[in-house]
C-alpha cells in the first residue's frame, strides 16, 4: 500500500510539533525554576532585614490580680488569686505617614523593601474600662500602672520609636508587655487618671518588605499613606475609600468603624496578629486547582504591597504559554506557501524554524534577568526575525517572500507583548486574532481543490 506523501508529511510534521512543545515545556521549567530561586531570594532578605509588617495599637492595657479567701473545713480559710487583664481600644485612631521605597538584590533577584515613617494619633474620652474591679465579695484587686502598648510582627524592622502623652514624652520600651502581644513595644503611663480623656500620639520609623498591614484597632479608624511607589496593590479586609496612583507614586485613605470590624474584639481575646505572608494582594481564584483552601485571617487587616507588575519571570512564563499558537501560526503561513506557490519545504526545515521560535522564549527570559523586560524582549525579537527572515528567503526561494515571512514573525511578536501588557484584555485580543488568522487562511485556499491535492505531490516550483 502506497502511502499518501501528503499525509505523511503531516504526520512528521506532527512528530517536530511534539518535539517542539518538549523543548517549550522544558524553557517553562526552566522560567518556573527560576522564579522560585526569585522567592527564595525573598525569604533571604526577609530572614536578614524584616519581612512584611502587620501592627496593631497604640492600645491601652493594664495587668491586675485579685485576691480573696474562701472558707475550708475546721473554720480555716484558704487564699485564691485570680489574674487579668484589662483593655481599652482607642474611640479615634488616625494614622498617617509614607512609604519610601526601597530595592534590594540578591545576586540577579531584586526585592522590594520600604521604610515608613508613620504617626499615629489616639484618644480615649475616658478610661474607666481600666478600673479593675473585683468579682468576689470580699475580693481585692491589686492593678499595676496603664501600659500602651503596639504590637508589630516583625520587630527587627523598628528604627525609632517616640511617645508623647498628654503632651509629655515618655520612654518607649521594647516588647508588647501583654503575653499574647510580646513582640512590639510600649510606653508605661503612671498616674494617669481613669476619668479623664487620654491623648497619646506616637511617632515610629519602620521598615519591612514588601507588604504593611494596620489593624484598625479602634472605634473608629482612618488611615492615609503616601508613597513614591506607582505600582500599589491594597488587599485585606478593606480597600481604600479613595486613592490615586499615577507614575509619580501613589495615595490611599481607609475609614473603617468598630460596626464593620471584630479587631477590637480580636485583640481583647488575644488572637494573633494576621501574618501578611498568608495573604495574597492577588489570590488565585476559588477554582483554581492550585488555590487555598480559604481561611478567614487572625484578624481584620488594610494592607497595600508593592508590586513589581513586569516580574520578568512570570511574564516570560505567561509568553511561554503562548509558544505552540506561534509555532502553529507559523507552521501554517509556510505550509500555505507550499500550496499556493508549489515550493517544497523539508521537514528539517520545518524544525529548524520551529526551534528558532522556540529559542526565542529562553533568550527573553536570560535576557530580562539583566535587562528590562522590554528591552529584553524587542531585542530577542529581533534576533529571532533576523535569523528567520534570511532562512524564509532561501527557503522560500525569493527575498521578497523571506521579508514577508520576518514581517509576519514581526506582528506576531508584536502582538505577543500585546497580549503579554494587556492581561485584562488578553482573551479578546486572542480570540480576535485567532479568527483572524482563521478568515485569511479560507480566503486564501478557497480555490484549492483539496481532494486534488490529497492525491498528489506538488512540483517543484
Amino acid at each position: 500500500m502506497k502511502l499518501n506523501p501528503t499525509f505523511t508529511k503531516l504526520a512528521i510534521l506532527a512528530a517536530v510539533t511534539l518535539l517542539l512543545c518538549y523543548v517549550l515545556a522544558e524553557i517553562g521549567g526552566l522560567a518556573r525554576e527560576r522564579q522560585s530561586r526569585q522567592r527564595d531570594a525573598a525569604e533571604n532578605v526577609e530572614q536578614s532585614f524584616a519581612g512584611p509588617q502587620s501592627l496593631s495599637g497604640p492600645m491601652l492595657t493594664r495587668y491586675c490580680r485579685e485576691t480573696w479567701t474562701v472558707p475550708g473545713p475546721d473554720k480555716k480559710t484558704s487564699t485564691e488569686t485570680r489574674d487579668f487583664w484589662l483593655f481599652a481600644a482607642p474611640r479615634t485612631l488616625q494614622v498617617t505617614g509614607g512609604i519610601s521605597p526601597e530595592v534590594r538584590h540578591r545576586g540577579l533577584f531584586k526585592v522590594n523593601t520600604y521604610a515608613s515613617q508613620l504617626t499615629m494619633e489616639a484618644q480615649w474620652p475616658q478610661l474607666a474600662s481600666l478600673e479593675g474591679k473585683a468579682e468576689h465579695a470580699n475580693g481585692q484587686v491589686d492593678c499595676e500602672p496603664v501600659v500602651a502598648f503596639v504590637a508589630l510582627s516583625d520587630t527587627r524592622g523598628i528604627r525609632a520609636a517616640e511617645t508623647v502623652v498628654s503632651g509629655q514624652p515618655l520612654p518607649v520600651l521594647p516588647g508588647g508587655l501583654h503575653p499574647d502581644y510580646a513582640s512590639g513595644l510600649h510606653a508605661v503611663l503612671p498616674g494617669v487618671r481613669l476619668d479623664a480623656p487620654l491623648a497619646l500620639s506616637l511617632k515610629l520609623t519602620l521598615v519591612g518588605s514588601r507588604k504593611l498591614g494596620l489593624v484598625p484597632a479602634a472605634e473608629s479608624t482612618r488611615v492615609s499613606l503616601q508613597s513614591s511607589w506607582p505600582h500599589p496593590s491594597f488587599f485585606g479586609q478593606f480597600l481604600p475609600t479613595q486613592h490615586q496612583v499615577g507614575v509619580s507614586g501613589f495615595s490611599a485613605d481607609w475609614q473603617v468603624s468598630s460596626l464593620a470590624s471584630t479587631a477590637v474584639a480580636d485583640m481583647k481575646a488575644g488572637r494573633p496578629l494576621p501574618s501578611l505572608q498568608a495573604l495574597d494582594s492577588d489570590p488565585l481564584p476559588a477554582y483554581h486547582p492550585a488555590a487555598k483552601p480559604a481561611s478567614k485571617p487572625a484578624m481584620d487587616v488594610l494592607a497595600v504591597e508593592l508590586i513589581d507588575p513586569v516580574n520578568p519571570y512570570v511574564m516570560s512564563d505567561r509568553a511561554i504559554k503562548y509558544g505552540l499558537m506561534f509555532i502553529a501560526l507559523t507552521f501554517l503561513t509556510v505550509g500555505l506557501t507550499e500550496l499556493l506557490t508549489g515550493r517544497r519545504v523539508h521537514p528539517v526545515q520545518y524544525l529548524f524554524v520551529g526551534m528558532a521560535l522556540s529559542l526565542f522564549f529562553l533568550l527573553l527570559l536570560s535576557l530580562s534577568e539583566h535587562l528590562p523586560f522590554l528591552v529584553a524582549y524587542v531585542i530577542a525579537a529581533a534576533a529571532a526575525a533576523g535569523v528567520l527572515t534570511p532562512y524564509a528567503a532561501a527557503m522560500l526561494g525569493s527575498w521578497w517572500r523571506g521579508a514577508a515571512f520576518g514581517g509576519g514573525i514581526a506582528l506576531l511578536y508584536g502582538a505577543l507583548y500585546v497580549l503579554l501588557s494587556r492581561e485584562q484584555t488578553a482573551l479578546v485580543i486572542g480570540a480576535v486574532l485567532l479568527f483572524t488568522v482563521l478568515a485569511v487562511v479560507m480566503t486564501l485556499t478557497r480555490r484549492l481543490d483539496w481532494y486534488r491535492l490529497g492525491g498528489s505531490v506538488p512540483a517543484q516550483g
